[in-house]
């Protein structure tokens, strides 16, 4: 049975930094970039920077999870032995529980080959030795939504802001005023409920 009173859980845990890890074995180098992403898109940016900058590396294998409860996720063996990379660099970041977070680990062979045991040591090795120096931060899921309203209205949606303690940006005060107020997961309901009760407000979603 779910209380409705209780607020649904808005935190998760990320990386606050890109950083950088490192594994070798009988020749092969393993390089972890990991990073924190908002989107898929800047998980594919990570992927496509590394590809050029190390572009003599024979593999470039990715893994990530994003959003609250890590829903959008990904794993890429990038030509090695089905499930032998993706899925180790997923395993060191769920292992974490962490989200928002992309790890692209590139492979420079050595000239031996270290079979589907090793790989995943290796794979998983390296994604361990980056997110171990990232560290990680708490982060809030919430969304940005766009404010309409008359300039009488100004004060009332302000206090609503103030009150439920809303990031702001792109404020634009006129004869019409607009902003955006990013609104976490839990305060939803109550920044709906209250702006509703404002005349001449509306909410536009992003």
């Amino acid at each position: 049975m779910i209380n409705a009173d209780i607020p649904a859980k808005d935190t998760y845990l990320s990386i606050p930094a890109p950083a950088e890890g490192l594994f070798k074995d009988r020749g092969s180098r393993f390089i972890a970039l990991a990073r924190p992403v908002n989107d898929e898109e800047e998980a594919q940016s990570l992927l496509e920077a590394a590809r050029k900058e190390y572009h003599d590396a024979r593999h470039h294998c990715l893994a990530y999870r994003i959003g609250l409860g890590g829903g959008v996720w990904r794993a890429s063996d990038d030509g090695e032995p089905s499930g032998s990379a993706g899925r180790p660099i997923l395993g060191q970041i769920d292992s974490r529980n962490l989200s928002d977070v992309a790890v692209v680990v590139v492979r420079y062979f050595g000239g031996i080959k270290l079979g589907v045991p090793g790989l995943i040591r290796a794979y998983r090795e390296a994604t361990a030795d980056a997110l171990d120096k990232a560290g990680t931060v708490e982060k809030i899921a919430g969304k940005w939504v766009r404010l309409e309203f008359g300039y009488l209205s100004m004060n009332q949606v302000m206090k609503v802001l103030k009150d439920l303690d809303l990031p702001q940006r792109g404020q634009n005060f006129g004869q019409r005023c607009s902003l955006q107020a990013r609104v976490r997961l839990s305060a939803e309901e109550a920044f709906k409920d209250r702006i509703s009760q404002i005349d001449d407000c509306l909410i536009i979603e992003e």
